[in-house]
C-alpha cells in the first residue's frame, strides 16, 4: 500500500477501511450466490408486517455501512473542504446503504408470503354474481370474488326467497361444506 504514503491521515483512514471492506463484501457476495452464506439473511418471514424481521447490528450491516462510509469519504474528499461535513455525509451514506439492504430484504421476503387460497377468507366479503343464484336453497349459482388480489369463481347459494340475478352484488354471510351462503347487498 505504498500509494497511501503521501495521503493525508483522514484520506488514508478512508482507504484503509475501503480496501479490506470491499474485498470482504466481494467474498461475502460470492459466498451468498454459491450458497455458502453465513445465514444472517435467513429471516423469519412471519415478522414482515410487524417489527424489523432482522437484526440491525450484524456483520453484514457493518460491512454495508463501512462500504458506503469509506467510498463516500474517498469520492468526496477533494470536493468537500470541511472534513467534519465530509465525515457526516459519509456516515449518512453508510446508514443509507444499510437502509437499502433492509428495503431489498423486505422486498425479497414478500416473495415468500403464503398466498394460498382458503375459502374462509371469503367470509364477509362482497362479490358479484356470475351465474344466477336460485331462490331459497333450491340450487346453486356462481359468484366472482376477489381474495388477496386474485379473482375466484366459487359456488354459492342463498336463503333468500327470491333468486339473485347475474351481475348483482352480494355479501358472503356463511360457509357450509365449501359452499358460500350469500345475501343480496
Amino acid at each position: 500500500m505504498n500509494f497511501l504514503e503521501n495521503y493525508e491521515p483522514l484520506l488514508k483512514a478512508f482507504w484503509y477501511i475501503a480496501l479490506p471492506v470491499s474485498l470482504f463484501f466481494g467474498l461475502q457476495t460470492v459466498m451468498t450466490f454459491i450458497g455458502l452464506s453465513d445465514g444472517e439473511t435467513d429471516i423469519d418471514s412471519d415478522a414482515i408486517d410487524g417489527e424489523l424481521p432482522f437484526e440491525i447490528f450484524t456483520l453484514r450491516n457493518l460491512i454495508n455501512f463501512l462500504l458506503g462510509f469509506s467510498w463516500t469519504g474517498i469520492s468526496f474528499y477533494n470536493s468537500i473542504q470541511n472534513k467534519t461535513i465530509l465525515i457526516i455525509i459519509s456516515v449518512l451514506v453508510g446508514l443509507f446503504f444499510v437502509a437499502i439492504f433492509f428495503f431489498v430484504i423486505k422486498q425479497i421476503l414478500k416473495l415468500s408470503e403464503n398466498n394460498s387460497f382458503k375459502i374462509e377468507y371469503a367470509l364477509h366479503k362482497t362479490a358479484q354474481v356470475y351465474l344466477t343464484i336460485p331462490e331459497s336453497k333450491s340450487g346453486k349459482g356462481k359468484i366472482l370474488i376477489s381474495i388477496n388480489g386474485t379473482f375466484h369463481e366459487l359456488d354459492a347459494m342463498t336463503f333468500s326467497p327470491e333468486k339473485i340475478p347475474s351481475n348483482s352484488s352480494v355479501k358472503v354471510v356463511a360457509i357450509e361444506n365449501n359452499l358460500l351462503i350469500v345475501e343480496k347487498n
